[in-house]
């Protein structure tokens, strides 16, 4: 065995820590490949290895032959003649298998190179074993490392020993990555399909501030404080349930933290992501007004065939309720598993319309004009008879401007004699 090869087992065994033997078993492999590239026909042995001495540096290759009678030899490659096998064995019998050694005298450097190739293909293969079997138990941990590359949108991440790959569908839209940036990333799972194992990383995912959170505040590790739900649009803002059944225990103080470091701190790693916290609340009324807040909710009502919830809010608390792009509203129906609609409240305003209509209807008959007129009026701020009296015949006409044979002279004529009367 050449020196490069050794060099090789230990630098295997050193650096990517792989055991020796598991080193060995891939240089054996790869020299029977080696064997079978040399010698012609030697690719039709069906049993064959070989047998490294470490000590010697030597190579040596059986093959495992079927014993026959000296007359029936037609595969030399997986036959040998009972009278050459009895010289081997006397005690050998026909149809036994004996193992002989078929290493040839020119196995030199060339056959050493064509098993260094194959050993370094072994020892990759392995390698990508040893990741999937170090790492497989790994899932749903967080993990730190270095960006190292980018391929196309995917970045590359340098954990250590191994790496990890964010696709872009687990990136966070509103963050950017460059070479050398320590990041830390939620492992989605490992991978190993045809291409051998793979980690894949996520700074997306919800379960990302779950294990954040678990991290951060010590009732939620020690199971005091447990997390009922968590709905999240990475990049902008993640609402998260939690509860405890201790009653002296505040499940959403305890995430917040004194001064709000707890979750200052995970804000921070989440670049400024915008948290809520709510406490959960088998009443779902209640649930939902807490998580809609800072709205005020007028009313509830609930569909449960549908799993439905009807929210009315004010005009004023429209927005709020439904939040920036509706995040508000969609993330409280993730959290709940309900889809949530949320609606301006109708019964002001239609309040509203019938004191106008009821105010219209009162000037319509004092100034003997139809209701719709009246209307028109009353919306453009006439709103008495009085107030009309000063109003310019230009204004009046530009507000009744569209109604059929109505004249506004008359009717400004009609306002001043009402209020010479009463005076």
């Amino acid at each position: 065995m050449t020196n490069d090869i050794v060099a090789l087992i230990e630098y295997y065994e050193r650096e990517k820590q792989l055991e020796r033997e598991r080193v060995v078993s891939a240089l054996e492999f790869a020299f029977v490949s080696a064997y079978r590239k040399m010698v012609p026909g030697a690719d039709r042995i069906e049993e064959i290895r070989a047998s490294i001495d470490l000590k010697k540096g030597e190579t040596t290759i059986y093959a495992n032959l079927t014993v026959v009678a000296d007359d029936d030899v037609q595969d030399k490659f997986n036959e040998v003649a009972i009278s050459l096998a009895k010289k081997k064995n006397p005690e050998i019998e026909m149809d036994e298998k004996l193992e002989l050694n078929v290493t040839p005298k020119n196995f030199d450097r060339i056959a050493v190179q064509t098993a260094k190739q194959t050993m370094m293909q072994r020892l990759r293969m392995a390698e990508k074993e040893m990741l999937y079997d170090e790492f497989k138990d790994r899932a749903g941990e967080i993990v730190s490392g270095l960006v190292r590359r980018f391929e196309k949108s995917d970045v590359l991440v340098d954990l250590g020993k191994f790496e990890g790959r964010m696709l872009q569908r687990e990136r966070v839209v509103t963050e950017d990555y460059n070479m050398g940036d320590r990041i830390r990333c939620y492992v989605v799972e490992v991978r190993n399909d045809a291409r051998g194992p793979e980690i894949i990383l996520s700074r997306s995912h919800p379960n990302f501030v779950r294990r954040l959170f678990e991290a951060e505040v010590s009732e939620i590790s020690d199971r005091t404080v447990e997390i009922r739900a968590i709905a999240r649009e990475a990049g902008y803002r993640t609402k998260i349930a939690v509860w405890s059944d201790d009653d002296r225990i505040d499940p959403v103080g305890a995430c917040v933290g004194l001064r709000g470091a707890r979750v200052k701190n995970i804000v921070r790693e989440l670049n400024n992501e915008k948290v809520d916290i709510i406490s959960w609340n088998d009443d779902i009324n209640e649930f939902v007004t807490d998580a809609l807040k800072p709205a005020r909710i007028n009313s509830i009502s609930i569909d449960e065939a549908e799993k439905v919830i009807n929210v009315t809010v004010d005009e004023e608390d429209l927005s709020k309720a439904i939040g920036r792009r509706g995040q508000n509203a969609r993330l409280t129906s993730r959290l709940l598993g309900w889809d949530v609609q949320v609606r301006r409240d109708e019964s002001q305003h239609e309040q509203f319309e019938a004191r106008v209509h009821d105010a219209a209807h009162t000037l319509a008959e004092q100034l003997e004009i139809s209701d719709d007129v009246a209307d028109h009026l009353y919306r453009a701020g006439g709103v008495s008879v009085e107030m009309i009296t000063q109003m310019p015949l230009e204004y009046i006409a530009s507000a009744l401007e569209g109604l059929d044979e109505v004249n506004a002279e008359d009717i400004l004529a009609k306002a001043n004699s009402i209020t010479s009367d009463n005076s």
